[in-house]
């Protein structure tokens, strides 16, 4: 089977990136082709057979001219039709997989899949798996930046509450433009050419079943997370939390809850818009952005983790990754974060933004070194599923 995996970035950039190298690289192993499509980066590190890739477009900087044609282009891309083309024309794939498209390469490239479908009469399947919210929520978080509140008013269609709430970076203008984005696909039926979109989340299922054309075509399948060595760490007296430092992901509340719990000894690792208010906090220790061994020893020693998220958390690794070190997680029950935690065997759940309850959770676990260590123990039975196991789920919707 011939794969064309499409993503908007062809380099290390976050969680869609890491999904599709791996997943690619399982589909290699089993021997069918794969080969990638997306923008041309000095970092890329997959590609296709033709070299042919999009212009790299810097939202935050290029010429005066380039930034006046930037809200043309992310609506519909003739260049990003012209080279996929290319691609399609050399590689006949039997499987598009689009990943992250929207903005810099657009959904026209799912018009150029289907037209050049239908010219060489070569079947092709069309699955898209859903990062995050962009095809219900202009925005892609179902969150308002302003207010930062949850919000699902464009949920059902009516994206001009985009523009009112001036949900794209506070600007006007941008959110204008993803109304415009937004409707305009709405208005061609697009998305109904999609076969199957995968939600890493019931939760996030839910959300694109808002609109009746999803619907039929959603399901749901956690993320794959790879497999790590069990060992019986022994933990240190500290809870920690790794991630971003901003509003959405709950950071204002946990601040709060530790200054009223100075016993307790907390780890903060990571960066971020907030780094300012953890300064001065006397229980609270940031160690920075953390990666590779020094992160996972930090994750392993920790009497638990703290996920304190505000927003519609999709399918956060990190709940994930916790575990899968041998850590409980105490996580807010929001988004996909509960499917990740069995409550009462490897973590617990509070109620997301409810500083009281998050409070009476963190002084539960941290008196009882008793339940920590058995949710610790606990997590050595935990069955996600392996990119393997993922490989032969997506076999089934690739329809092989």
């Amino acid at each position: 089977m011939k794969v064309l995996m499409i993503n908007k970035f062809l380099y290390p950039n976050g969680g869609s990136e890491t999904y599709i190298f791996k997943l690619g690289d399982a589909l290699k192993a089993h021997g069918h082709e794969v080969q990638y499509f997306g923008m041309e980066h000095e970092g890329r590190c997959v590609g296709n057979a033709v070299n042919a890739y999009t212009s790299d477009m810097d939202f935050h900087g290029g010429s005066k001219l380039s930034k006046l044609t930037y809200p043309i282009k992310t609506i519909y891309s003739s260049e990003a039709r012209k080279k996929i083309r290319l691609v399609l024309d050399d590689f006949k794939p039997d499987v598009c997989h689009l990943n992250n498209f929207n903005y810099q390469l657009t959904p026209s490239i799912i018009l150029e899949i289907r037209k050049w479908e239908k010219e060489s009469k070569h079947k092709v399947k069309i699955v898209f798996t859903a990062h995050d919210y962009q095809l219900v929520c202009p925005n892609h978080m179902m969150n308002n930046p302003n207010t930062h509140e949850n919000c699902e008013k464009c949920g059902h269609g009516a994206f001009m509450n985009c523009t009112k709430g001036k949900c794209i970076h506070g600007s006007t203008a941008k959110s204008a433009v993803g109304t415009m984005e937004a409707t305009f696909w709405k208005m061609k039926g697009t998305y109904k050419q999609i076969d199957t979109i995968i939600c890493p989340t019931q939760f996030m299922k839910s959300k694109m079943d808002y609109n009746p054309v999803f619907k039929s075509k959603t399901v749901a399948m956690l993320n794959f997370i790879d497999t790590v060595e069990w060992k019986d760490t022994a933990k240190k007296d500290y809870v920690l939390y790794f991630g971003r430092f901003s509003e959405e992901k709950g950071i204002k509340t946990l601040i709060s809850v530790c200054k009223e719990l100075p016993d307790v000894q907390f780890i903060f690792a990571g960066t971020g818009p907030l780094e300012d208010e953890i300064k001065g906090v006397k229980n609270i220790k940031n160690v920075g952005f953390q990666t590779g061994e020094a992160l996972e020893k930090l994750i392993r020693e920790a009497r638990f983790s703290i996920y304190p998220s505000e927003w519609y958390e999709n399918c956060p690794f990190s709940v994930m990754e916790s575990q899968m070190y041998g850590t409980p997680v105490l996580g807010a029950d929001i988004g996909g974060i509960p499917e990740l935690i069995t409550v009462g065997k490897t973590g617990e759940l509070f109620e997301s933004g409810n500083k009281d309850e998050l409070k009476k959770k963190i002084q539960k676990l941290w008196g009882d070194k008793n339940l920590t260590d058995t949710y610790s123990k606990n997590c050595k039975d935990i069955s996600f599923d392996t990119v393997e196991q993922y490989y032969q789920k997506i076999m089934r919707i690739y329809g092989k």
